[in-house]
């Protein structure tokens, strides 16, 4: 009974101010065990900075999120970029941004090299036949956790069944479901705003306690809007894609690879709306079919290398990046290696920047809507379209990890029950994320092994 009291006296006191070295070593730790796709990323910062560690509050971080929902680019990282810009400024959010990103493409690069220079591994691919079921149980439980947050209302219910079956059934692209929300979110807010208020509650109603960054804490000064620091976000953005992009068209001329890979990715950084599947096709058909940098099953390879590494799964872009240079031998035969990593690091950079200057330039002006039903009803409306879409993408892993051959073919009943433990651990003993994806890659690569040697 006292240890009860204690705990809820201690929820009533918001914690400590957090010093930039303190949120440093724990971005590092996000970006070295933030697997299982934006569902399991979101997931896994939720339960975090909201539960663990009470960073911010339940509604700041979904306000935040659902910015980062409307805009191109992997949601996941761009949320760590505004948690930590919020939290330290431009320098907070370029570092939880970066750290989001950097391990990732440190791993890619090497399992790239191992790839291409050694051919297939037994060991890796075994890992991986573990870690898909495992992956497909972390989205199901990532569309459970924000579902049963979200959704408060019949109404929100209703909107996260449409997208559900508007995507599933009708293959209805992701954005025009999230015009679709917003639309019927504005609406709402107009017609039923409690219905898309539902996040106003007293700290007697809140599971997690007072937060550093709570639902009535006001925004600290640097994110105001203001004019002149627009201006000069476009700028600095504008320079540091523009010099890059420069340089490579007078060092090595417009059509060179890493010239055109430059251009290529700032493209498809414009059209990841909906996440890394939605821009997928974009970058097959180009990597694959226009340029030829890399080959089908090569990419196919890469994005099962994506899938099981931390980090945003565009990251895939780096392996296509370092394929193809690798491969295309882009600075001569005896610096294949170095080819391969300067553009696995190129294509990240032009894929990723933008990213960076939405939330910095951005932020500010989704900050100054924090209170006003007619910004927060849409972006409510598009949460709980956004937990329909979450389901839809963990049928989506289970349909390809437990029928691998397609529904006319055997069930892979080893998915299956490494699923199943997967989501027992998640569910009902709550395990982290990292335990539950280190004991199914250790099986999988158990059962790999034994189905080899036989």
């Amino acid at each position: 009974m006292n240890l009860r009291t204690n705990e809820r006296t201690e929820d009533l006191v918001a914690p400590r101010e957090i010093s930039l070295r303190e949120a440093f070593g724990f971005w590092l730790k996000l970006g070295f065990i933030s697997f299982g796709g934006p569902a399991g990323q979101i997931s896994l910062m939720h339960q975090e900075l909201v539960e663990r560690r009470r960073w911010i509050s339940e509604r700041r971080f979904l306000h935040a999120l659902n910015y980062c929902m409307l805009l191109p680019g992997p949601e996941a990282q761009q949320l760590a970029t505004y948690i930590g810009w919020l939290m330290h400024r431009t320098r907070g959010g370029v570092i939880a941004g970066a750290l989001f990103l950097l391990p990732s493409l440190l791993l890619l690069i090497a399992l790239s090299w191992m790839y291409i220079a050694f051919g297939e591994l037994a060991v890796v691919a075994g890992i991986f036949y573990g870690i898909k079921p495992a992956v497909t149980a972390i989205v199901i439980q990532a569309a459970h956790r924000i579902g049963a947050r979200t959704l408060t209302h019949k109404g929100l219910w209703a909107i996260a069944a449409a997208s559900f079956i508007a995507i599933f059934a009708f293959n209805v692209p992701f954005p025009l479901i999230v015009l679709g929300a917003a639309v019927v979110g504005y609406l709402g807010g107009k017609c039923a705003p409690a219905m898309f208020d539902g996040a106003r509650h007293d700290v007697s109603k809140k599971s997690c306690g007072l937060a550093l960054i709570d639902d009535d804490t006001a925004s600290p000064a640097h994110a105001l809007f203001s004019w002149t620091k627009l201006a000069v976000i476009a700028s600095v953005g504008a320079v540091l894609w523009g010099l890059p992009m420069a340089l490579l068209t007078l060092l090595l001329g417009w059509d060179a690879t890493l010239t055109q890979m430059g251009w290529f990715f700032t493209k498809a950084a414009l059209l990841t709306f909906g996440g890394a599947y939605a821009v997928l096709p974009y970058v097959y058909q180009g990597a694959v079919g226009h340029y030829g940098w890399l080959t089908p099953t090569q990419m196919i390879d890469g994005l099962a290398l994506g899938e099981s590494t931390p980090g945003p799964l565009i990251m895939v872009v780096a392996f296509v990046g370092f394929i193809g240079a690798y491969v295309l031998q882009v600075f001569g035969p005896d610096h294949v290696f170095l080819a391969g990593a300067v553009a696995a690091s190129l294509v990240t950079w032009f894929t990723f920047l933008p990213s960076f200057l939405f939330i910095l330039a951005g932020g500010p002006l989704v900050e100054s809507t924090k209170n006003a039903i007619r910004f927060t009803a849409p972006l409510t409306g598009i949460t709980a379209a956004v937990v329909g879409v979450i389901l839809n993408l963990g049928l989506f892993f289970a349909y390809h990890v437990f029928w691998p051959a397609g529904m006319t073919g055997k069930v892979d009943w080893v998915s299956v029950l490494i699923a199943l433990a997967a989501a027992i651990a998640l569910f009902k003993y709550r395990r982290g994320v990292m335990v539950v994806l280190l004991g199914s890659g250790i099986a999988g690569l158990v059962v790999f092994l034994l189905r080899q040697s036989h």
